[in-house]
């Protein structure tokens, strides 16, 4: 029994890495699983088009309006908590069940990170729990077993492992006496994959990096976001075990998710632009537009994805794009590379290379200046759809269900400006 338990940690440890971290990455709903560097989400960039230098006529789809400056947040007063449960509430689906419970945790997410709570700003948070779980707080996700052994096998046999190891470990009893075959056949929920794995031998130590599961809760938020901004913020609440169990409660989800959404400063006058940047990851939005207009002034094509910086940053499009008018831009590699490197920051648009750029732009722009947002042409990547979904495809869905949430709220609503 002794050699046994020591074998399946010994396999646990040697196979986790091959294939349990390499499963189906189970971080969103069918229709909108995503995977950048900031959000632990795959993507894929749509083929590139190429920019012409100077076009005819100016874009005319309303995605490409865009603010002038970054946003700064108004001083706002603060509803009670009463008033503010109030105000989510009525903003909710008429079919959401325990709107009380709702609307008191995304306020109480609003409150302790001090994000305006406005009809837009509510409108939004409701939007994204909407789409990504229809507000059930660990929802289940259609064919869950089914996908995840798909993958055990794809990654088994990519990596030459005996049938006869996996088997010693899935056969293996777990905590709860079942085996941990026995576990992933029953699981519905993102939640209880994520319990299997962290029930291995390692599964909550050296191994829970490798956990599959990846986003988690009512609004799909990255799990390693959630760590991360809980170092930096305060989180309001007393927990019991790790984060990556308080992101499959209500509370948790709903924090992390506004965290996700609002918590940071844009230079966006349209919520679908932060709908973007949910999906795609920080100032994607931004930078898709930035990419955008460099490819315009250099006339090389490059993707628009909102990713400035490649693994390796010499050999990306848009630095070579940008390399090639360097001497207009008056400025040297180094000094490219430096000011790339801000692309996840709210400073980038303060930068030299971000000033210059739109200096060169603004005055070739036809009858306006260049655009300053735009939405990232990205293919999403998941194995439970086959379906061509992309991040434009995404924010169309929340924005619609964005506006019918201004709806509800009324003429106020309607004209409420955002206060993010």
């Amino acid at each position: 029994m002794k050699f046994k338990a020591l074998l399946i940690k010994t396999v646990c440890g040697a196979l986790a890495v091959s294939w349990l971290a390499s499963c189906v990455s189970m971080g969103k709903t069918e229709e909108s699983a995503t995977v950048r560097p900031d959000t632990g989400k795959p993507v894929k960039t749509l083929p590139k088009k190429k920019m012409e230098k100077k076009p005819k006529k100016p874009p005319a789809k309303e995605e490409e309006k865009q603010a002038g400056k970054p946003e700064e947040r108004a001083p706002f007063r603060y509803p009670s908590a009463g008033e503010g449960r109030a105000m989510v509430a009525r903003l909710l689906p008429s079919y959401v069940k325990d709107r009380d419970g709702w609307a008191t945790d995304i306020f109480t997410a609003f409150s302790a990170l001090s994000v305006a709570p406005t009809d837009r700003n509510f409108c939004g948070v409701v939007a994204i729990i909407e789409q990504e779980s229809s507000f059930e707080a660990d929802p289940a996700v259609p064919g869950l077993s089914t996908i995840a052994w798909k993958e055990i096998e794809e990654r088994r046999a990519r990596h030459g492992i005996p049938q006869s190891m996996i088997d010693i470990v899935l056969d293996s009893t777990s905590p709860d006496k079942r085996t941990y075959r026995q576990r992933i056949d029953s699981s519905r929920t993102e939640n209880d994959l994520s319990k299997v794995f962290e029930d291995l031998p390692g599964g909550k130590g050296i191994l829970a990096g490798f956990n599959p599961v990846r986003t988690a809760g009512a609004m799909q938020v990255n799990v390693e976001y959630a760590e991360r901004h809980a170092k930096l913020k305060p989180y309001p609440y007393a927990i019991k075990g790790s984060m990556r169990r308080e992101l499959f409660t209500r509370r948790g989800g709903v924090y992390f998710g506004v965290a996700h959404l609002l918590d940071y400063l844009a230079p966006y006058n349209e919520m679908r632009y932060r709908f973007a940047d949910f999906n795609a990851g920080h100032y994607s939005s931004r930078n898709a537009a930035f990419q955008a207009v460099v490819s315009m002034l250099s006339g090389v094509p490059v993707a628009l994805d909102g990713d400035l910086m490649s693994r390796n940053p010499e050999t990306g499009e848009t630095f070579r794009a940008l390399m090639s008018i360097s001497g207009r831009l008056g400025l040297t590699r180094p000094e490219i590379l430096r000011d790339l490197k801000m692309e996840k920051s709210a400073g980038f648009a303060a930068t030299g290379l971000y000033t210059r750029v739109y200096a060169l732009a603004d005055p070739i722009a036809t009858g306006r200046r260049a655009i300053r947002a735009t939405i990232p042409q990205i293919k999403l990547q998941t194995s439970k759809s086959k379906r061509n979904l992309t991040t434009e495809w995404f924010v169309e869905r929340v924005n619609r269900r964005f506006v019918s949430c201004i709806a509800r709220s009324g003429p106020s609503g309607q004209e409420d400006d955002g206060g993010m």
